[in-house]
């Protein structure tokens, strides 16, 4: 499970880059998702990284909040530092987006362990 939530957790934030650039008509080409996601991929693997020095399930909704937040958070910082700026905005959208998406497939994982119950 560890390495489909990796994979559902990135999908996310490429889903949120790749409709972010195409609404600002930045273009979705490789290179423009790999320049916008990163600082976004960089959070989220410092929120697993935290999860796992601290043995805390990934796929639970408090795993979820430290992804989240560390994803969105971090990102935001790596952004202003790497010179792409956020405005407020922003920063609303993508801690909606990304809340929303990383948590539903949390919801959908529950779910499946308590039917198993």
């Amino acid at each position: 499970m560890k390495r489909l939530s990796v994979v559902l957790d990135v999908v996310a934030i490429l889903i949120f880059v790749a409709i972010g650039r195409g609404v600002h008509d930045h273009g979705v080409n490789l290179r423009g998702l790999a320049s916008t996601a990163w600082p976004f991929l960089v959070g989220l693997g410092v929120g697993w990284f935290v999860l796992i020095r601290q043995h805390r399930p990934i796929t639970t909704m408090s795993g979820g909040v430290v992804a989240w937040v560390s994803t969105v958070v971090l990102g935001m910082i790596l952004r202003v530092v790497s010179g792409q700026g956020t405005a407020v905005a922003f920063i609303v959208v993508a801690f909606v987006f990304l809340g929303a998406f990383m948590f539903a497939w949390r919801v959908v994982a529950l779910r499946a362990r308590l039917r198993a119950q």
